[in-house]
């Protein structure tokens, strides 16, 4: 009983560890072709007949994505179209920056990943990787492939870029629309939101058995070397991380006259406990209570802050660039330049408004690979070692957003002594 008591008391990152473990373990111990002999015949015993449970897992996490696209998106368009009248400029300066940043962020995650390639020499699984070869990329063809010729169609094929088109557009006429006819629709796709929330839980209670087949699977085909493969990505990931921080955080602080060693004593405790609850729920209430000692006004540390979890999600958007060039450099995909930069304006449309989603990168990171014909099977084997590098981008997530913060007051010139300040800021 005791044990079982202990057993509950495992989070799910505790159980996805393990299985993790567990599963470069039989991998290794019955690799491909492995056979053995009972009742004086052979028969094969091999770790590849795992790959059941992680289709089953990967087939699960591909059905979430297109309701949970399109309600995040159009809540996100339409839910704050009072807001957004409201305090007019600010809302505009705050998403022209979040736009720059998240971009940069983007870049940076593509350059550094094309330079250490962590996916070389790790080959996943024929029978994932072997999928028919992108046609030729052009910014043409990218335009015309934007625009649906029908939702359904594109939601039966999870075509994820096209969906995201239609949810913007479909979002910006639902603001539009006089508040008695917009709200049920919006409380309808609220709702969806929160169901696809939920049901995106338990999908993750079987992660532990999709990551474990998979990575079974993967070092069954592979061999052992395939750690040094996700060692390089977590490291490559942190190299992007401390570049965006030196390179654009900071120069931003600097520029906007923030004093950078008084934000970073100020910020120390949210940052610490982002990082090691790899929570931004946890921390961010924390954090917009220190940014308003800090001197930015309250009325815009309570628009900027939530609204910069949405669109400014710094750490999580570079993680994505890199992983999902990881997945295409282990299938062995030569991507062009142009397929490169469409893959970075998919994932600057998709990573908007999902920060809510318990493991959301791999909700969208999935997505992505499926619009590229990229093999989804790397998503089971990223989740492995997803709590090292979740603690690194949430971390940075925050960070940004309280920056954020900061620069908007100073934009706003109500930082601090900038401008006298209404009563109640």
């Amino acid at each position: 009983m005791a044990m079982l008591s202990a057993l509950r008391k495992l989070s799910l990152t505790h159980w996805i560890l393990f299985a993790m473990v567990v599963g470069v373990g039989v991998g290794a111990a019955f690799p491909a072709g492995t056979t053995w002999t009972w009742g004086g015949a052979p028969h094969a015993l091999s770790s590849q007949d795992l790959k059941v449970f992680s289709s089953l897992f990967l087939k699960m996490i591909k059905c979430i994505l297109v309701p949970l696209v399109f309600g995040t998106l159009v809540v996100g368009i339409a839910g704050h179209t009072d807001d957004l009248k409201a305090v007019g400029k600010l809302a505009l300066r705050s998403i022209l920056y979040f736009e720059i940043v998240t971009t940069i962020a983007l870049v940076i995650g593509l350059v550094v990943v094309n330079l250490t390639q962590p996916g070389v020499g790790l080959a996943l699984p024929a029978s994932t990787a072997d999928v028919p070869a992108p046609k030729e990329v052009t910014w043409a063809g990218i335009a015309d492939h934007l625009v649906p010729t029908s939702f359904f169609k594109a939601a039966a094929e999870n075509d994820v870029l096209q969906v995201v088109f239609f949810a913007i557009v479909f979002g910006v006429a639902l603001a539009q629309v006089p508040r008695p006819q917009r709200e049920p629709v919006l409380r309808f796709c609220e709702s969806l939101t929160e169901v696809m929330f939920r049901f995106t839980g338990l999908v993750m209670k079987f992660a532990p058995v999709g990551v474990g087949a998979a990575m079974a699977v993967t070092v069954g085909h592979s061999g052992l070397s395939v750690l040094r493969n996700l060692a390089s990505l977590v490291g490559t990931l942190y190299l992007g991380l401390a570049i965006f921080s030196l390179a654009v955080l900071l120069p931003v602080a600097w520029w906007c006259r923030i004093p950078v060693m008084e934000f970073i004593r100020t910020i120390k405790e949210p940052a610490i406990l982002a990082f090691t609850t790899t929570s931004s729920d946890a921390a961010m209430p924390d954090a917009m209570r220190r940014m308003v000692e800090f001197g930015v006004p309250r009325r815009i540390v309570s628009f900027v802050m939530p609204m910069g979890y949405s669109f400014n999600l710094d750490g999580s958007t570079l993680y994505l660039a890199v992983a999902s060039i990881f997945v295409a450099q282990a299938a062995g995909r030569e991507l062009s330049m142009a397929q490169q930069l469409s893959i970075v304006l998919t994932l600057m449309l998709t990573s908007k408004g999902m920060a809510g989603i318990p493991r959301a990168s791999q909700v969208i990171l999935a997505g992505v690979l499926v619009t590229y014909d990229l093999p989804i099977a790397g998503v089971a084997v990223i989740m492995g070692i997803d709590e090292l590098m979740d603690m690194g981008r949430t971390t940075i997530n925050l960070v940004g957003n309280c920056l954020s913060t900061a620069v908007m007051a100073r934009w706003e010139r109500s930082f601090r002594n900038d401008a006298p300040q209404p009563p109640g800021t």
